[in-house]
């Protein structure tokens, strides 16, 4: 069971081996993640098991959604780290001469906190931290109690390849996570709900310590479908995204628009999606991940009760299995309380609206807390273009779900309740790296320009500064 004293002891030991500058070699941090990759590839079991364990997951989604992408982060980063960690030399300017010569030194910010949450306990535990290693620095990685078997996976393949004055592996509930937060970390990771964000900022900002947040927004997630958009494409991706871990996902829909012109074929073809992946009975089938403690159970069933009326298709739920079928809701109005929040869940509203109104509700949406995701589906691609480049969002697909999560090279992450911060590849090196400037000065051909006096004999100076700045 860890402490306060036990915490402050880990914190301060990764505090000591940092200063020993043994993390800052590229090629140190480059067998880091060798070392990582390794471990997680032999443990592939062990952590699908436990997965399943504690989220009910089947093999197969173990692998699309956690292993396998962290695999693929850890390879794009190792290919990428010794370009990325590269000082930039650039010119100085005239101004400067004859210091002509700034670099700019990538540096580590030194101790890392990183806080992941339940729904993808190996992703965003180990995703994380692979950003954190490549830019040099130690971490204390603080996983969700709510996944106690991806926890004890993680702490024994940690410990086996590091020690705790690297990376150290801390599980526990909300009380050992503000003892993590009470100590001073020079980086914080966050990835959870707007409301404990704010927690770690204020508890963040006693020691000025810089914040990255990932999280899933206040008011969720909206998919767009227009009249004119291919209806079983856009209803067979919409399916998959609210199945995959039971609706459970930062950038699952939250709440889909349908123009009321197609909304029933749209609803039909939805339907006939939902029973072509996962049965007539989903909470029966063994691929149906379940809903991750009781009382997340009990909040889906408890506000599906409050739309029995709408519900037109799922409604069913086994609170022994903690499984509750995916859910349609139809009509719901754009200021119902169940498109206010974000719901965490295989509910799905769907919220009516004229196709010629399109900007009306656009503006609707813009007025509320930014989402993590917006999904468009339409033919009309000029539209999108438009509506993608205007809107504030963490980030999001046209004609397709999710799957700009899984793009090399490109940013990940929110704005405003949906979060702070980005990372991924080359932006996760950047999130866990400070840029130093440094101008390397000359000590001859040294010009008085910048010295006193500016007046009487020195008037010319002034001119020249003047010249030079334009």
């Amino acid at each position: 069971m860890q402490t306060k004293d036990s915490i402050h002891a880990a914190v301060e030991a990764q505090r000591r081996f940092f200063r020993t500058g043994k993390t800052l070699p590229v090629e140190f941090r480059l067998r880091q993640l060798r070392r990582l990759r390794e471990a997680v590839i032999t443990n592939k079991a062990r952590l699908a098991a436990a997965l399943c364990e504690d989220l009910g997951r089947c093999t197969a989604e173990a692998f699309l959604c956690d292993i396998g992408v962290v695999l693929t982060e850890i390879t794009e980063t190792m290919q990428g780290l010794r370009k990325w960690a590269k000082p930039e030399t650039h010119f100085s300017g005239i101004q400067c001469f004859p210091s002509i010569r700034t670099k700019v030194y990538k540096m580590p910010y030194g101790v890392s906190l990183i806080i992941s949450p339940f729904n993808f306990p190996v992703l965003l535990t180990l995703g994380v931290l692979t950003a954190s290693i490549a830019g040099g620095n130690t971490a204390v990685l603080k996983t969700s109690s709510k996944t106690p078997n991806c926890t004890a996976v993680m702490q024994k393949m940690i410990a086996e390849i590091w020690p705790e004055k690297y990376v150290a592996v801390i599980g526990g509930g909300h009380d050992i996570a503000d003892l993590c937060l009470a100590e001073r970390f020079d980086k914080i990771f966050y990835t959870g709900s707007p409301r404990v964000g704010v927690h770690v900022m204020e508890a963040a900002a006693k020691n000025l310590t810089p914040v990255a947040l990932e999280l899933g927004g206040e008011t969720g997630n909206w998919c767009i479908v227009r009249k004119d958009a291919d209806l079983r494409d856009a209803a067979r991706k919409i399916a998959f995204i609210k199945l995959c871990n039971s609706g459970q996902i930062c950038i699952n829909i939250n709440q889909a628009a349908v123009a009321e012109e197609v909304a029933e074929p749209f609803l039909d073809a939805l339907k006939q999606e939902f029973t072509r992946q996962i049965g007539i009975e989903p909470v029966n089938n063994p691929e149906y991940p379940r809903l991750i403690t009781p009382q997340a159970y009990r909040k889906c069933a408890e506000e599906a009760a409050l739309y029995r009326d709408r519900i037109v298709f799922g409604g069913i739920g086994s609170a022994e299995k903690q499984k509750y079928a995916p859910t349609v809701i139809y009509p719901v109005q754009a200021d119902e309380p169940i498109v206010q929040h974000e719901l965490f869940s295989p509910l799905l509203p769907v919220v009516p609206f004229r196709d010629a109104e399109i900007e009306r509700l656009m503006h609707l949406i813009a007025e509320r807390e930014h989402g993590l995701a917006l999904y468009l589906f339409t033919k009309d691609i000029a539209w999108a273009e438009r509506t993608m480049a205007s809107q504030q969002y963490g980030g999001g697909c046209v004609n397709e779900v999710c799957l700009h999560l899984m793009v090399k090279g490109v940013p990940f992450g929110g704005t405003g309740h949906s979060g702070m911060g980005a990372y991924h590849g080359e932006w996760g090196f950047r999130e866990f790296t400070h840029p130093s400037t440094v101008l390397y000065g000359s000590t001859r051909f040294n010009l008085p320009l910048r010295e006193h006096p500016y007046t009487g004999k020195g008037r010319w100076k002034e001119r020249i500064i003047r010249m030079l700045e334009r």
